[in-house]
């Protein structure tokens, strides 16, 4: 039997608590709901049950969501739109930009973006002249192959932006973030063709799960 959010007394109803006690009162079901606007509380409890926690509930796709029972590619639309729009917050926001003073600095931004994707992700993490985030570019999606990366997708928005130096950074689906011998070559390539573009290449990090190489650190790749 579904719960019908117009049936709820009122002081129960997400839309009220949210007005008067703030967003912060609310569990994240009740925030699925406003996202959603479901008339029932059904779509948004099954959504975070089926999910288990707001981490994965992230990973999953607008398929799979559209999957479970009551939700269709409208709420998942609107739930994955949500996630994207404070992804993007968090990452460049002007007023919050993160200033990058170490490899750790940098890794921990991205352990909470790609660290815990299925499949290997390439990204150029953007910086200013003083090391402040501009943004951080998907390059590449899948195994990383020096064949297959072009060099110039990896610089063209390190080039529009208008970046001092970039940090080149890659995940390892299976957790362990050794460097494997591609990721150095590939290290290698990219920090000459940022020579060349006068772009300069700070690190290539290895990102797994809470863990990560520096190939910087280790010398690997790097003059």
């Amino acid at each position: 039997m579904k719960v019908m959010v117009k049936e709820l007394p009122q002081s129960d109803r997400p839309h009220y608590r949210a007005n008067h006690y703030g967003l912060g009162s609310l569990s994240n079901i009740e925030l699925v709901q406003l996202i959603t606007r479901s008339h029932h509380m059904d779509a948004p409890t099954e959504i975070m049950l089926k999910a288990g926690s707001l981490r994965k509930l992230s990973q999953m796709t607008v398929e799979e969501l559209s999957e479970i029972d009551s939700v269709g590619e409208g709420l998942a639309l609107a739930v994955k739109a949500a996630l994207e729009l404070g992804r993007r917050q968090m990452i460049e926001c002007p007023k919050d930009r993160d200033q990058v003073k170490s490899p750790a600095d940098a890794a921990n931004m991205l352990m909470q973006t790609i660290g815990y994707e299925e499949e290997e992700h390439m990204v150029a993490m953007l910086l200013d002249s003083k090391n402040y985030v501009i943004s951080i570019e998907t390059v590449y999606i899948g195994s990383l192959n020096q064949c297959l990366i072009r060099t110039g997708e990896m610089f063209k928005a390190a080039i529009r932006r208008n970046a001092a130096a970039i940090i080149v950074a890659h995940n390892h689906p299976s957790g362990d973030p050794t460097p494997s011998p591609e990721d150095v070559s590939v290290t290698e390539m990219i920090t000459q063709a940022g020579t060349l573009l006068d772009i300069d290449v700070l690190d290539h990090l290895v990102i797994g799960h809470q863990r990560y190489v520096s190939l910087k650190e280790r010398g690997l790749g790097f003059k």
